[in-house]
Order: structure tokens, then sequence, then C-alpha cells
């Protein structure tokens, strides 16, 4: 076994390795970007040496620098995690060269299997059933577009390079293939440094099976069984489950033969993923076509975890020192049912548009993290709610980086038991300070297609009704909220001296304290009143009112009746922003100054503004010309993502206020328009 191992990698996944490899008696190195001084990967690590700026091309990806800093320390290994240079056939090699172990396959692996069109070409011969697609090297666009007739609508746009849904794009009419497949190739290009795709028919209700497989240096391969990654936005998978539900044995094991022999016919080493398109046929059974593999580990292998009991980071490094497989297939079972949900910075209602800002409070569920003593139980029994995270309070979500902030992984006895554990582990998840799905992703889980296993990658388009744009808490309880704040914040202030509270107390009479609340894009008004005998009335707008009372709990929580209900709110306050969770769901609404705003004008019109920091792509219009609300007019690439933005009302272009390449902050105007 290694002595000391090198991480080249940041965030969640380096912090998993870290855990891993540290219960294991093995010394970590992280490496780090500027952006990532202060990061908990460098803290959760025996050493840390920096590698370079805060964009991935310049740290993350720098392969001779991370090279350097293993043979500054003495590592004897890299790990790559996922992403970045875990799928670099050529850091693979420079690896072996410099007589260091690469935690991963070979490079001829990585290379038989880095490329989508060489993979597909390589299963057809395995005999390994294909999506009907064109999988060639001619990337003219016409005869891209010929292929596409020929294929027939609609079709995928795939990055032949590509992964986590990058340089993808689904296409329903000829019209729109060229300038799909233009944006697919930037795309391809400025995450894979690769603008090379394939064409495949998209199967209309597709289901996203993979296979964990493994193999030693010995030989030997097995398959850890399935994972169903169907709920996905944007190409991107949301929520993972394992095993996959309405899933036979016999197909079980049929899917599990085929990507063992993908494995071994490139004789592959270590963890590894194939992944698989499928479609229910006439009898509830699944037909299965080869989409890819993937040749490293997975953001989703803590299901895997979850249902085996065994801990897959630990199967790497054993791997790579040289030793067996620790487990033959038939030592291996599935015990209970796991899903993990992916938390990411991002706002749903506005097409998953990626956020960045500092995490003011991050509270996780009630969990286990994931450390276990070599004599310890399997995970499923020791730890029925796990948070793989690797960020803490008050650090900041940066453009440069995937999305991602943690993921939160449950474990049942059955998939409604773990379902049930996952919505509760959900309510209690509070991050504020920017937009997370967290809401989201409670609304998925208690969607009826997925409540009921009706999975398909379309699953969050057909729900969209119950989704998206879906109201925040009702009125009257982030009123209660805001209020109860309030009466906590002052009394915390001023003591419970009657005489120097500012809550309105009188000596004879009554009392009304008055909020202003900006709630779902409207104002309300909001009153608090005193009554004759000691009572609080909250009163929102002129008609509808409720008996209150409200009890400080500390730690932001508040114990508060309302009508005939009791509520346990949490309530955090940042300025005017204040976030309110009850089990309900949350909300972020702002208490109005009125005095600190007053001459201010309402919203400007005609502006088009950055909803995030990122870089322009393209302008698809200029000065003069006359558009259509909702209409395309810039391209922006954010967090490795391309994010088209459209017009915000009729009018004609005044001016385009930045060049194509450069860089806009969050809020920036990028075009101005004229009536």
């Amino acid at each position: 076994m290694f002595n000391k191992i090198l991480i080249a990698n940041r965030g969640e996944i380096a912090c998993r390795v870290a855990a891993t490899a540290r219960r294991l008696g093995i010394r970590t190195v992280a490496v780090y970007s500027e952006a990532d001084a202060n990061a908990q990967h460098v803290a959760a690590c025996d050493e840390a040496v920096a590698i370079g700026g805060p964009a991935p091309r310049d740290s993350y990806l720098r392969a001779e620098r991370i090279l350097e800093a293993a043979q500054a320390t003495g590592a004897q290994a890299v790990h790559p995690g996922y992403g970045f240079l875990s799928e670099n056939e050529d850091f693979a090699r420079d690896c072996a060269e410099a007589g260091i172990a690469f935690i991963g396959p070979p490079p001829s692996a990585i290379a038989a299997m880095g490329s989508k069109s060489a993979a597909k070409s390589l299963m057809e011969k395995a005999g390994v059933p294909l999506v009907p697609g064109y999988h060639g090297d001619n990337n003219d666009p016409d005869y891209l577009a010929g292929q596409a007739e020929r294929i027939g609508y609609p079709v995928l746009i795939k990055a032949s390079a590509g992964g986590g849904g990058k340089g993808m794009r689904r296409v329903d009419k000829p019209e729109d293939f060229i300038a799909a497949l233009a944006s697919c190739q930037r795309e391809a290009k400025a995450s894979f440094g690769d603008d090379h795709v394939l064409v495949e028919r998209y199967v209309t209700r597709p289901r996203h099976i993979e296979i964990q497989v493994f193999a030693d240096m010995q030989g030997q391969c097995v398959y850890l069984f399935e994972r169903d990654c169907s709920v996905q936005r944007r190409h991107q998978k949301v929520l993972e489950e394992a095993p996959a539900p309405g899933m036979s044995e016999a197909r079980r094991a049929e899917m599990g033969a085929a990507a063992v022999a993908a494995a071994q016919a490139v004789g592959y080493v270590g963890a590894g993923t194939v992944e698989f398109i499928a479609e229910e046929v006439n009898d509830g059974d699944l037909r299965f076509y080869f989409m890819e593999m993937n040749t490293r580990l997975q953001v989703e292998h803590p299901v895997t975890e979850a249902v085996t009991g065994l801990d897959l980071v630990e199967w790497q490094l054993r791997v790579a020192a040289g030793q067996p497989l620790p487990k033959a297939q038939h030592e291996l079972q599935i015990a209970g049912h796991a899903i993990e949900a992916r938390i990411c910075a991002e706002n749903p209602d506005a097409g998953f548009l990626p956020a960045t800002g500092t995490m003011d409070v991050l509270r996780w569920p009630e969990h286990v993290a994931f450390r276990r003593n070599a004599d310890a139980e399997p995970f499923h029994r020791s730890a029925p709610v796990r948070v793989d995270a690797g960020v803490r309070e008050g650090d900041a979500i940066s453009p440069y980086y995937d999305s991602m902030i943690a993921k939160l992984i449950v474990w049942g006895e059955n998939r409604a038991q773990a379902l049930a554990r996952l919505d509760a582990a959900l309510e209690e998840t509070q991050i504020v300070g920017l937009h997370t799905n967290v809401a989201f992703l409670r609304r998925v889980v208690r969607s009826p297609s997925f409540a009921t296993a009706d999975l398909d990658t379309a699953l969050i388009e057909r729900e969209r009704a119950v989704l998206l744009d879906q109201p925040p808490l009702a009125l009257e309880v982030v009123a209660a909220g805001v209020v109860a704040h309030a009466l906590a914040d002052e009394v915390a202030l001023s003591g419970d001296d009657p005489w120097s509270r500012r809550d309105g107390w009188r000596l004879h009479g009554g009392a009304r304290r008055h909020f202003d609340i900006e709630h779902a894009g409207e104002h309300h008004e909001v009153a608090l009143a005193r009554l004759h005998d000691g009572a609080l009335r909250l009163e929102v707008g002129d008609e509808r009112a409720w008996a209150f009372s409200a009890r400080p709990m500390g730690g932001g929580e508040h114990d508060v009746t309302l009508g005939l209900h009791r509520l346990k709110l949490s309530v955090h306050v940042h300025g005017e922003r204040v976030a309110i969770f009850a089990a309900e769901g949350s909300a972020v609404v702002h208490e109005i100054d009125a005095i600190a705003h007053a001459g201010e004008s309402g919203a400007e019109a005609g502006r088009l503004t950055a909803p995030m920091p990122g870089k322009v792509v393209a302008f698809l219009t200029k000065a003069g010309d006359t558009v259509a609300k909702g209409q395309p007019v810039a391209v922006m690439e954010a967090m490795k993502m391309e994010h088209t933005l459209t017009a915000p009302r009729d009018g004609v272009v005044a001016e385009l206020l930045y060049a194509v390449g450069d860089q806009v902050a969050e809020g920036g105007e990028l075009l101005r328009l004229q009536a």
C-alpha cells in the first residue's frame, strides 16, 4: 500500500479521498488554486501545494504543476478524482513515466473509451447494442446535418470527448441543427479541448442506467450492480439511485456481463462506469444500448457504496497498489435502497442558471460523515443519512468550477423509506446567501413520477407544472418569521426591561408595529398589533389576521403560534434579506427599510444584465436590430456551460456594451434597448 498520495482535485471528492486515505494510514497532499487557498479539501489533507490561478486551465488542468507537486512532496501515487485530468490519457502516461502510480485505468484504456466515437465502434465489434447514429470522423456541418436527416429527428448531438452533460444538444427539427451544432462544438472545445461530435437518434423516453465495474491487475473484473441516473436537467444528473427500480435479476445480470465485457475488451484496471440508455418495451422489460464508459470514479458512487456496504475509494487504492479485488462477483450483493441528491448553486426557476455567492448559513441534517474504522459496519447500517461536502459555512461559490455544493445520500430498507428519509433530510438542509436547488429537489422527490418510479430523462420537463415556478412559503408564514425574528432581536438587544423594549409595549392601551416586505416579487404591508389584554395579532393587508405568539429557541429557531397552528421556523437575516425555513418549504424575502430606499426609482426597463458572472460567447443581434421579448440575443459561458439570454422586452438594440470574449460580473449590463 502507498505511504503518501496526492489528490489532483478539489471539493467534496478530494475530502472524500482524504478521509479514506487517513483511515488506511496513508498521508495525503492537496493541490489548490488561488481561489481555493482556504478551501476545506486543503485543510483535510496533511500537506498542500499551490499550483496556479483560479481558472482550471491555470491550475487543476496543469498536469506539469501537479506532477511537480507530487515529486516535490514524495507522493507515490496520484488520485485524480473526477473531472479535470481524471480521464486524460496523457496525464496518466506522464505519471507512469515519472514513476508515480495513477489511481485509475492505464492510458490505453482511457484512450479507447475516451472518445465516444471510438468506444462505440469498439462496442459494435463486441456485439454490444448501440443507439442508431453516426460515430465517424467527418464533422463537416453539412455532412452531419445530412446524417441527422438519415437517422431521423429528434437527434442528439454529443461531444465525442465529453461528459457531464457538456457539449450536448437535443435537436427536434432540421432548421435548428446548424446553430445547435455550433453551440455544442464551442462548449466541447472549451470543456475538453476537442470539438469533435457524434450524432445519434434521440430515444424519446430513455432511462439512464449505468453499471459500476471494477478490475484489478490480475485480470479479475466484477460489476457492483447498477444505478439509475434518469432524473436530469440539461443532460446533467440531479438524483441517482441504486438499485434501478423495475430491474429484473435477468436484465441486471445481462447488463452487468456486458459492462464487464466492455471493460475487459480494453484491459481495464480500477473503477469505471459503463453507461447505457434503456427504454421500456411492451412487456415492461428494458431494452438497453451502450452509451459510453466513464474511465473514473463517478459523482454518484456513494449510492453503490450504500447498497453494497463497500468503500470504493479503498478499492481504488488497493487495486492501484497491485492488490487483487477484495471480493469476487459471487460475494457481492445488494442491501436496501439508496438515493443521492446533488445540491447545487443554481436557480431552477431561471433555467438552472448557476449561482455564485457566499454561504452565510450552511446547516446540514443530522448525518454521519464518511469516516469509518476498518472494522466498522457497512455504510447502510451505520449511516442512513450521509453528506459528502467540500465546503463550510462562510465559503464562497465562485464562477470557476462546477456548481455542485455537496451530495446528500440516504439509505433505506426499501425505496419508500429512502424517499421519506431524503425528503426529511432536504427539509433540514439550510443554505443562505445564494440560490440553490434544495427546494426544487424536495419537489422532485415528492412528484408523482419520481415517487412511483415513472422514470426517464425527461421527467423534469414532464413535471414542470409541479417542479418549477412554484410559490414559496405562504405569505402569513413568511410574515410570522420576519416578525418573530424582529421581536427576538430587539429583546436580545434591550433585555426584558419593558421600559427599554421597542416592540410597541405601552403602559395603557394597544399599539401597532408595521413591517414592509417584498415576497414573491410583490410588496406587502404587515402589522403586529398588541391588543388591550396584551395578546398579539399578526395582520397581513387589511383583511387577514391571526392570533400570534413567538418564542426564540436559539440558533435562529423560533417556536411560533399562528392562529391554530404551531410552527417551528428557522430565520436567518443578512441586511434586508430574510430567509425563512419551515417544514413545508423555504422562502427568501426582503424586509424593506422605506427611509433607506427613499427616492429610488423602479426597475430600469430595457436593460439586459448578466444573471451570473461569466464570459460573453456570442451576441445574436447587433445595434439597430429590432428584437421581441424572449428572443435569444446573447450567449454566456459560466461554470463550463453555455447559457442563452433573451430580450427583456420588445425594442431596438441601442448599444452592445461588451465584446465577445469579455468577462462580465453578475449584474453587468450587456446591451441596452430603446422603444
